[in-house]
Order: C-alpha cells, then structure tokens, then sequence
C-alpha cells in the first residue's frame, strides 16, 4: 500500500520514494590543499537542494589570515554579488580575553568581494588549524537569490579559540556553479574540502 500526499508518492510497499528529501548526506568530492593560491569547488547543480563543503585542518601558510570565499555563476569568474554578515565567540588561551560579538569587519554589503568564512586571523603554528563547514541552499535556483551559512572553529594567532557563525546570500538568480576558498593573504598551506549533497 502506498502513502500519497498531494499527488506524490511518499511511501510505495513500505519503501520511501526516491524524490522524497531523506537528509542522507553523499560525497561528492574531496579536494586536498598544499600551499594552494586558491581551492576551488565546482560541481554545484540541481541534482541536490542543498550542498555542504566540510572544511577539515585547514592551515594557513601565513599567521594571522581569514580564510574567505566567493561564488561563481560559470565555473571561472568568483565575483557574485552577496551580502553577508558574521558573529563570533572567543576565549584566549591565558584566558585573558573573552567575548561574544559582531563582527562588522567581516560584513560585505551588496558587494562582489570575497566574505569571511574565518572570522578572526587563523593561527599559521605547526599545530594550529581551523574546522568548519559551509551550507549552500539551492544553488542551481534560478528564481531566488542563494542562501548560505558557516560555522568556523579556528586555533587564532594570539593564541586563542574562535568560533565564527556567518551568512548571507549571492544575489543573484543565477545558479552558483561553483565556490572558491582562500585565504586573504598568503597561501592555503594544507586542508581538506569535502563536498556533500543532501538529499
């Protein structure tokens, strides 16, 4: 017996159908940094409505630097307009600074510059890295403008421990076929992006 909602089938002999959403994550590639200029995800269609970038150790090759990112509407050209803003929270390893703030430095309004993923300067030590992930919701759209959020766990310069929250959205109507990753000064000295699409 089958469960139909709205015209659609939901469930059919108990199984639930293939253009149900599940929330099942599928990897779609894995890009390895070393003393990369840039790191580039390409990729992005209407297979999935949404797509998760998994940032794993990445590691500047010059302290003090926000890892940063922009979109692409043709897979060459990173300069789609957006709008973003950013918060953090942050606790010095001596403890002697903590705090929970905006961070207007890190906004782009209505601009086609590259937004902070990395809200703070990531920490270029041997054993300093940061970790996060970037949501992208329905980036094959070509009737809304496209949504995005971050979560960013970083090791900072001074040394401290960052946690930085940002979104915003590329205003465009075009679909984002791409992101690119880099750092606002020097090189991506090490990391691993995992591109995932959710079902």
């Amino acid at each position: 017996m089958g469960v139909i909602s709205n015209g659609t089938t939901l469930l059919d002999a108990g199984a639930i159908d293939s253009g149900v959403p599940t929330g099942s994550m599928t990897l779609i590639s894995t890009t390895t940094a070393s003393s990369s200029s840039t790191v580039s995800i390409t990729g992005l269609n209407s297979t999935y409505k949404e797509y998760i970038i998994k940032l794993i150790n990445i590691h500047p090759g010059t302290n003090d630097s926000r890892l940063i990112f922009q979109g692409s509407t043709d897979g060459s050209n990173y300069g789609v307009t957006m709008t973003s803003t950013a918060f953090r929270a942050l606790n010095h390893e001596d403890n002697s600074a903590r705090e929970l703030a905006y961070q207007a430095s890190a906004d782009v309004q209505n601009g086609t510059a590259f937004t902070r993923i990395g809200v703070l300067g990531l920490g270029a030590d041997d054993d300093e890295n940061g970790n996060g992930q970037l949501h992208l919701y329905d980036p094959a759209s070509t009737v809304f403008v496209k949504h995005f959020m971050s979560t960013f766990s970083e090791t900072g310069a001074e040394p401290r421990q960052v946690q930085g929250f940002a979104s915003g959205y590329f205003n465009t109507t075009s679909a984002i076929t791409a992101v690119q990753f880099k750092f606002d000064q020097g090189t991506v000295g090490a990391g691993t992006f995992k591109l995932y699409g959710i079902k």
